[in-house]
């Protein structure tokens, strides 16, 4: 006993954590259901070096022992097996499942037997993928030393050959998976990832920064900020690099930076990636310094990344102009689908969508300049954002923002109360009005679905000229649906010629006399049905289809005046509706004069009809066309 503790405390004297941290050990397996071999093989390796590097010794007293230590413990360079142990065979069935089943190619294995006759030499070496033949009896010490420098060699160099190929591996597939990340974000997460496999070192402590701050456009482009960082440096990341409560990580990426070089160090590695406008470095913690073969791989590594990086940055360019508003900087429509997306699956019934859509933005634009309403939108956004904080905020159109958070803070009478303020607009004080629409996630909706609800209730608060908002209801969406009908139809009967223009006498009341008629545009079906212009007028102007109407209806009567005259019957005046979005047209008079022209009749005999409202919208260009129209003989009423 005495002497078997004396072995146990010799085991205990192996080399030291901290050598082993400067010097790694040779991990020996010695399998062997004898427990003086193991023993006499502890007591012959004490303090042994090979290659500068000590070893460190593994016991396992059977094959099912072994199996288990080795597919926990892979990286063993040389196994001393035994062949008979818990079976005749015990030992070659191991050799098996290393090679074949745990694919251990790089591993020296050294048969060490005491009875050959059980495992013939020739036969084993031919059968089996072993790599020498030993028995136990002409293992002496000088032999055993000579033995395991020859395996140790072959298993580095091995070793060196296979993380190479793995390594390289890597980074073909980690290039061509970091070339499709959409964001530098994404890309410099992917690298950590990448660069702690390659390396086989834990993520914790590793950090990527680059020039310029990835969430703030206005931040200086030299100053460095983490874009990436594992463990506990995570919620470093988009702050900037000095901010870091690590001096060592922040000095060592300032100095490559500097250096524009990686840096290889015992404590740390830092790679510097670059293309021809951008700069990053990458921190990775270690303990050692690299070997030769993991730092040529490194530099590998560095360099292909360094050939994606100026892609990504262009990746994530185009993924920003195409989700965002260039003005604002906010999400446009697309990226606020997205987010409704999110939202709606994301169960959450508190949250509401709302649409607000800014009333007359283009007489602003139109009367005060594009400059001018721009400024607007921007103090418009700023409002939204520092008074929603807790939603999230898009530009969707020229006058319409979008915003998705809770019920609370996009209450109607907030919103309202909200934007009752004027907004300064350069040297302008402007006073808004909005209409909104709303939409209640009640969830599990698509994102577009969403939307479109939120749009039939500002559509509907549109039409109504004394509402400011509507909630969406099954009811609106029943009606938005039979709007669309009507449309649809209207479109359809007028470009099959189906419409008509009726005309209304006016009478002298002095002589009884005809002195005039008044076109009005009447829709009637198939059916006989004539329907009301209060229904279909205000939708043809809502969809766009009254421009096209107006040009048709003005045709007609021009025409008719024309057939009139030529009967000797033609009235002095003949009188015709004219809509909004017409007389909004620059080009509207020009289309008047040649409709006149195409029909040969007199200006002075063409009176158009406006009212009193169509004076609201966008009143320069009404002015301008009106003028312009009186000027060239035509009255206007």
């Amino acid at each position: 006993m005495p002497h078997e503790e004396d072995l146990v405390s010799f085991a205990a004297e192996e080399p030291a954590p901290q050598a082993r941290q400067t010097s790694p050990s040779w991990k020996l397996l010695i399998v062997d259901d004898d427990e003086e071999v193991h023993e006499a093989t502890r007591f012959a390796l004490h303090d042994a070096l090979i290659a500068d590097r000590p070893l460190r010794l593994l016991h396992a007293y059977s094959a099912q022992q072994a199996a288990a230590l080795i597919a926990a413990d892979p990286d063993i360079a040389v196994i001393l097996l035994d062949v008979v142990m818990e079976s005749h065979d015990a030992g070659l069935k191991l050799v098996r499942h290393i090679r074949e089943d745990l694919r251990l190619a790089d591993v020296r294995i050294i048969l060490r037997t005491g009875q050959p006759g059980y495992a013939p030499e020739l036969k084993v070496i031919r059968d089996y993928d072993i790599n020498d033949y030993k028995t136990k009896a002409e293992l002496t010490h000088t032999r055993l030393m000579t033995t395991l420098i020859s395996a140790i060699r072959s298993y580095e160099q091995l070793h060196a050959i296979s993380e190479s190929r793995r390594g390289l591996e890597l980074i073909v597939t980690a290039a061509a998976g970091l070339m499709e990340l959409p964001a530098m974000s994404a890309f410099a997460e992917g690298v950590l990832l990448q660069i702690a496999s390659l390396l086989k070192l834990p993520a914790e402590g590793i950090v990527c920064a680059q020039k310029g701050s990835p969430i703030d456009d206005a931040a200086s482009p030299e100053a460095l900020h983490v874009v990436a960082a594992a463990g506990q440096l995570a919620t470093y990341i988009g702050q900037p690099l000095d901010q870091l409560a690590e001096p060592e990580i922040v000095s060592a990426i300032h100095d490559c930076m500097v250096r524009k070089t990686h840096a290889f160090d015992p404590r740390y590695t830092v790679l510097y990636l670059h293309d021809r406008k951008h700069e990053a470095a990458v921190f990775v913690r270690s303990d050692k310094t690299l070997a030769p073969t993991d730092r040529q791989l490194v530099e590998v590594f560095a360099a292909n990344v360094s050939s994606c990086f100026g892609n990504v940055k262009l990746v994530e360019r185009l993924n920003f102009i195409a989700y965002h508003d260039p003005l604002t900087r906010l999400s446009n429509r697309a990226g606020f689908l997205a987010e409704l997306q999110a939202a709606g699956t994301s169960g959450a019934t508190d949250q509401i969508v709302c649409l607000l859509d800014i009333e007359r933005f283009t007489d602003i634009n139109n009367s005060l300049g594009h400059e001018v309403g721009d400024q607007l939108l921007l103090a418009i956004s700023r409002r939204l954002a520092e008074a929603c904080k807790g939603c999230r905020l898009a530009h969707v159109d020229a006058d319409t923002f979008g915003l998705v958070g809770p019920r609370s803070q996009l209450a109607p009478e907030r919103l309202l109360e909200l934007l009752s303020v004027p907004f300064a607009a350069g040297e302008q004080q402007l006073q808004i009005d909005a209409q909104f629409g709303f939409c209640r996630i009640l969830g599990s909706e698509p994102g577009e679905t969403l939307y479109k609800r939120a749009d039939m209730a500002l559509t509907h608060a549109r039409l109504s000229p004394q509402t400011r908002y509507m909630h969406f209801t099954p009811k609106i969406e029943k009606r938005t649906h039979w709007r669309l009908d009507v449309i649809r139809n209207l479109r359809r009967d007028f470009l099959a010629g189906r419409l008509a223009v009726w005309y209304q006498p006016q009478i002298s009341l002095q002589d009884d006399q005809v002195v005039g008629l008044e076109s009005l545009l009447r829709w009637p079906d198939t059916s006989g049905f004539v329907h009301p212009p209060a229904v279909f007028i205000p939708l043809a102007e809502d969809s766009g289809l009254i421009a096209d109407l107006g040009a048709w209806v003005l045709d007609q009567a021009c025409a008719t005046f024309q057939w009139l005259q030529q009967a000797g019957r033609s009235p002095r005046r003949l009188a015709v509706n004219v809509s909004m979005p017409q007389l909004r047209a620059p080009d509207f008079p020009q289309s008047v004069k040649r409709t006149l022209a195409k029909q040969a009749m007199p200006a002075s005999a063409l009176e158009l009809e406006v009212t009193e409202s169509i004076l609201v919208g966008e009143p320069v260009v009404v002015l301008r066309n009106l003028h312009a129209l009186r000027s060239h003989g035509v009255l206007i009423a």
